[in-house]
């Protein structure tokens, strides 16, 4: 029933179908934008709360409902802090385990701290021994001060910029003003079409912040272990439960991946027994492609499935976009930074 409605709020989202379901979400979603405007007033002018965690925030968010590349641009801010000697550590919601998981699997030494109140995780991480922390989805979560805000923008988001339930956004466009930089994620020939359109329409924005373009490339390929392994032959079978499923078996043609078949599961979908034996029934036979989201839940059965390569998505932002990332994480991170050898690396 998930998937069915998931699917059936996407095609709705992006303006495939739905009839008379959008003028009657229409209300629904005035009713939630006034509460939206209310909320974000009462903290622009002082009436709720906004308090210090601790140490330097920076938050990595986005003004729709999934699949912009939070958890890969997260990892991208970790690494990035590292490099320059700093001892960062990932604060999250933790609505989806697998996310929690892959940050783990990532970088290991690294704190994944697990706080629905985001101030609460940033002073445990403090407690840990973090330095800075990265806030996954914290844009909205106005209760803890932010030092940099970085708000996704994904080249697949529709516009006109609908509130829920009649569209994808939790806030409307103009809440992008709160942001300090804007990066426009995508990937593929025709994603940097979408991203340069995107970016065109955001800056129409009176006071907009910067926004750039962030592409997102295929990695290596790995078991679902994390070993590496070679680009699977012939006819696959596609598995994934992320928020837009059609972007996996997009990039996996890029790759050179036959897709004969794609099974979509609801986003952070919990794999069951009942899902396992619909998996092997769909294979027939054939390799499985997913992805890393999934992997990490997938592992666990890999004795049940054919075999199953997986499909790395890494971030790759341009040269001259680092640079100004840099700069911007300088704001707040120069007078430590300044202690540090590797603050002044080749690549700033």
């Amino acid at each position: 029933m998930r998937r069915i409605l998931e699917s059936s709020a996407r095609r709705l989202w992006h303006g495939k179908g739905g009839g008379l379901v959008g003028p009657v979400l229409t209300p629904f979603s005035l009713l939630y934008g006034a509460g939206v405007r209310i909320r974000n007033s009462l903290f622009d002018r002082g009436f709720l709360d906004i308090e210090e965690g601790g140490a330097p925030v920076i938050s990595v968010g986005n003004l729709s409902v999934g699949g912009t590349g939070k958890t890969p641009v997260s990892r991208w801010f970790v690494e990035r802090l590292q490099h320059r000697g700093r001892h960062p550590a990932l604060v999250t919601r933790g609505y989806g385990e697998d996310e929690i998981q892959l940050h783990r699997r990532w970088n290991p030494e690294v704190p994944v701290v697990v706080a629905p109140r985001r101030i609460e995780g940033v002073r445990r991480a403090v407690d840990q021994g973090a330095d800075v922390c990265v806030v996954d989805d914290g844009f909205q979560h106005r209760q803890l001060k932010r030092d940099i805000d970085i708000v996704l923008v994904s080249a697949r988001d529709p516009l006109p910029a609908r509130l829920l339930p009649r569209g994808p956004y939790r806030e409307p466009l103009g809440s992008l003003r709160r942001a300090d930089l804007i990066l426009v994620t995508f990937h593929g020939t025709e994603g940097e079409g979408e991203a340069l359109d995107r970016i065109h329409r955001v800056n129409q924005l009176n006071q907009a912040p910067p926004v750039m373009a962030f592409p997102f490339r295929a990695g290596r390929w790995v078991t679902l272990s994390g070993d590496a392994a070679s680009a699977p032959d012939g006819p696959v079978l596609l598995v994934s439960s992320v928020a837009r499923p059609e972007t996996v078996a997009e990039l996996a043609q890029e790759c050179g991946v036959e897709v004969g078949e794609a099974l979509a599961f609801p986003d952070h979908h919990d794999y069951g027994p009942e899902d396992l034996e619909e998996i092997e029934r769909a294979a027939g036979g054939r390799n499985i492609v997913t992805t890393e989201k999934d992997a990490v839940k997938l592992s666990a059965h890999g004795h049940r499935l054919p075999p199953t390569i997986v499909l790395t998505l890494v971030a790759d932002p341009d040269p001259g976009v680092v640079r100004i990332i840099d700069r911007t994480l300088e704001r707040v991170l120069e007078p430590e930074d300044s202690r540090h050898p590797s603050a002044s690396g080749e690549d700033r």
